[in-house]
This record gives structure tokens, sequence and C-alpha cells, in this order.
């Protein structure tokens, strides 16, 4: 599966689950270890881990490899699915870390 395709994927599992202000970075041309940073929070610690359970389930059925860190604090989960990586804060550790910030200069903003 080419890596815009598990983008869409991912995308799509964290807006089915409400996922709020989706945010999607190509980071191809700066980062050799991933295509995509896909950035979005829940409203709760509970919302967040959802989000991260539909993500894995969706990578499950599409037989893609995915490792999640994070999801039993549900602050900060981190979901690596090879080219795509999915990071699901809760609203404030998402303010206070502001991965935006970082990530803005490395590539373009997709959708959002």
């Amino acid at each position: 599966m080419q890596s815009k395709e598990v983008l869409e994927l991912m995308v799509e599992a964290c807006d089915d689950k409400r996922a709020a202000d989706i945010k999607v970075y190509d980071v191809k041309e700066t980062s050799p270890v991933t295509d995509y940073f896909v950035i979005c929070h829940g409203n709760s610690e509970r919302q967040a881990q959802a989000i991260s359970d539909e993500v894995r389930e969706v990578a499950h059925k599409n037989g893609l490899d995915i490792s999640i860190e994070g999801q039993k604090q549900g602050k900060w989960i981190l979901c690596d699915v090879g080219d795509v990586i999915v990071h699901i804060f809760q609203k404030t550790e998402r303010e206070y870390y502001n991965l935006e910030r970082l990530f803005k200069d490395a590539g373009d903003t997709i959708g959002g």
C-alpha cells in the first residue's frame, strides 16, 4: 500500500472518532523515517484513547504494522504506521507541546 493511501486511512480513522483539528504534514523531503505526520486531539483521555483504538483497528484490517506508545496515559499517543506517524493528544497537551511549530518548516500542511 502506498504511503498516501495509508495516510488517507489514518486521517479517516481519526475523523471517524471525531478527532479535533486534524493536521497533516508532508515531511518526505525532510524526514528520513516517515513521509507524513498527522496531528490531532481529543477532548478527553477517553476520546484520545478511542481515536488510537480506531487507528489500530483500521491498520490491522488493512494488514498494516502499527506500534503505539502512550495509550495507557492518553495524553500524547503516538501511532507509528511506518510511512505515517499519527500524534493524538489531549487538547491541553497539544497546546503545550505545539508540534505544529516544529513541523511548519519541515513540510507542507495538507488539508486541515
